[in-house]
């Protein structure tokens, strides 16, 4: 199912559904930035397929990011078997993401579950990436990215569009749609500036380790903050999750 979360939230006890962003706010760096270090650990990847990254990083923290750069990067690992990346995920998760993810986070979302409302993430990242964090996180299902295949192996394309910014939003809006859910009853959490369309659209927004431009935002509109520094790795512990409003 392309760009659309597995699950029903009509199956759950409440009509209450809470989004998390994973990528900085879930886990604390990319799951591309992890899956990318095991894919050239195991000559998956060549640095040379990677040349680009470095400047569109910059252009993210800079707020100058293209809409389409995901796209551009994906045409540069067309040729890659399916199994292979679905097996290297699952390495991933168990060798780099499990230790990154922040403890705060994985509380909440038992908290949630053991309430009856509906968990889903909703990514910019791959679903072949977030498959194993559905598994872990016991969600209901995702809103990602996904991959084209065609004989078993990336295109180089995407099923679809990049769920980053405005696409999120629209692919958000569709799903509730479908099922009736009142925007007034969705949580979302992020901690980046380009899913401000989200934040906006969803009835409580709560930004988490906010970047700068995501910070005045949040501050501005009274919106909740959120400070998540333990990890289930390190055990390390920095300030407690706080509100503002």
């Amino acid at each position: 199912m392309r760009n659309r979360p597995r699950g029903n939230v009509n199956t759950l006890n409440s009509l209450i559904v809470h989004l998390f962003d994973v990528d900085y706010t879930l886990v604390r760096r990319s799951t591309s930035w992890y899956f990318l270090l095991e894919a050239l650990k195991e000559e998956v990847i060549s640095f040379r397929q990677l040349r680009q990254l470095p400047l569109e990083w910059f252009r993210y923290k800079t707020g100058r990011v293209h809409q389409d750069f995901i796209e551009k990067a994906i045409k540069r690992l067309a040729g890659i078997d399916r199994q292979v990346l679905e097996d290297l995920a699952e390495v991933c998760f168990d060798r780099r993401l499990r230790a990154n993810l922040y403890t705060e986070g994985v509380r909440l979302i038992g908290e949630i579950r053991r309430r009856g409302e509906g968990v889903f993430f909703a990514t910019s990242s791959f679903q072949t990436l977030i498959d194993p964090l559905e598994r872990f996180f016991a969600v209901d299902g995702s809103i990602a990215s996904v991959l084209e295949f065609a004989g078993g192996k990336t295109t180089g394309n995407l099923a679809g569009k990049a769920l980053f910014g405005p696409n999120k939003l629209e692919a958000v809006r569709n799903w509730l749609g479908e099922r009736s859910v009142d925007p007034r009853n969705l949580y979302f959490y992020s901690d980046s500036y380009t899913d401000l369309p989200l934040l906006e659209f969803c009835g409580h927004p709560a930004a988490v380790n906010p970047d700068r431009f995501l910070r005045q935002e949040a501050l501005r509109r009274g919106w909740r903050i959120l400070r998540w520094r333990e990890t289930l790795g390190t055990g390390r512990k920095g300030d407690r999750p706080c509100s503002h409003g």
